[in-house]
């Protein structure tokens, strides 16, 4: 199987080398809108390498992944499936709803799998508690706590073109709930505030947030955030329903203390950045897109998934903004 990819920044190259070591996958082909990248990253790897898109496409390769900037999303969407190649694409489908709604449409119109990159759906703690809400051996769900704690923020150019805190960081969160409850999120209020650098601010864009969430069945879902956790890299979820209640992330790399006296847990080291934290979903992600290559599963993450937790964020963003609850329906579908 050849595989395809576009995009060698941090993730994407993460993402070439981890394709190359699949036992599927017998070669990889990179490009870039640096070229000199690209062909550095293909030397480094040892992979292929394709001077544009256009070229990769046309090289014969199987599936294509896309992990380039966000901007660029819909545009190499629309060329894999015009192309009529299998594609992965991270999240999220493009900058704004509008665009995101086209591709929808573009991608169920045709015949072409799409995979969008929610990895936490491939993260082992969260499948397991998927299994035992969804069994109902925890009861009825009454409350969940979800947070995304980054250890540092990024650079002051990314937030300009990120989408915003909820549409960039809790957006995994907001695609987790769905997966793991089976549930919709019918209304929202949210908040946030810069505390830490002022380019946060400057870009209208927030560095610590807070929401909750009601799904469907009145289960609250309380969802927090913050770009500044020099404790470590942080991604929990707690779920507590009337005949139990479980936690995913809560481990020996939780970036957690605990002031308690005699209590050594957890006692090791937190993880420093989501590559740490997610490493083997990341894994056993793309050996699930290989599989949607040779045609032995269906797609595990659709863009209509990717749509519906990129509408809670567009929620989430305008309850901040306007400082009121906000309902799914107002969010086009």
């Amino acid at each position: 199987m050849r595989i395809g990819l576009v995009g060698v920044g941090r993730i994407g190259a993460f993402h070439a080398a981890t394709l190359k070591g699949l036992p599927s996958v017998d070669q990889v082909v990179v490009t870039d809108a640096d070229v000199s990248r690209a062909e550095l990253v293909a030397k480094d790897l040892g992979v292929e390498f394709a001077p544009s898109v256009a070229a990769l496409l046309a090289s014969g390769i199987d599936g294509f992944v896309i992990a380039a900037a966000t901007s660029a999303h819909a545009e190499l969407i629309a060329a894999g499936v015009a192309a009529g190649i299998p594609t992965f694409c991270e999240k999220p489908l493009a900058t704004d709803l509008a665009d995101s709604q086209r591709v929808v449409e573009l991608v169920e119109a045709s015949d072409v799998p799409v995979h969008i990159g929610f990895q936490r759906r491939f993260d082992a703690g969260y499948q397991a508690a998927a299994a035992q809400v969804r069994s109902g051996e925890l009861g009825f769900i009454h409350h969940i706590r979800a947070n995304t704690n980054d250890a540092f923020p990024p650079p002051a150019e990314y937030i300009p073109t990120s989408g915003g805190f909820f549409r960039d960081c809790t957006v995994h969160d907001f695609d987790i709930i769905r997966y793991v409850t089976g549930r919709e999120v019918v209304s929202v209020f949210a908040t946030g505030a810069n505390r830490g650098e002022s380019f946060f601010g400057q870009y209208g864009d927030v560095d610590a947030a807070a929401g909750l969430l009601t799904l469907d069945d009145n289960t609250f879902v309380s969802v927090s955030g913050t770009r500044y956790n020099a404790a470590g890299h942080d991604v929990r979820m707690e779920i507590l329903g009337s005949l139990g209640s479980i936690a995913i992330g809560l481990d020996e790399h939780t970036a957690l203390r605990s002031v308690e006296s005699g209590v050594a847990f957890p006692g090791g080291q937190a993880h420093a950045t989501f590559m740490d934290r997610f490493r083997p979903s990341y894994v056993a992600e793309l050996t699930a897109f290989t599989e949607v290559v040779s045609g032995q599963r269906e797609v595990p993450c659709t863009v209509r998934d990717a749509l519906q937790a990129f509408r809670i964020a567009d929620a989430c963003e305008l309850s901040r903004r306007e400082n009121r609850v906000v309902a799914l329906e107002e969010i086009g579908r």
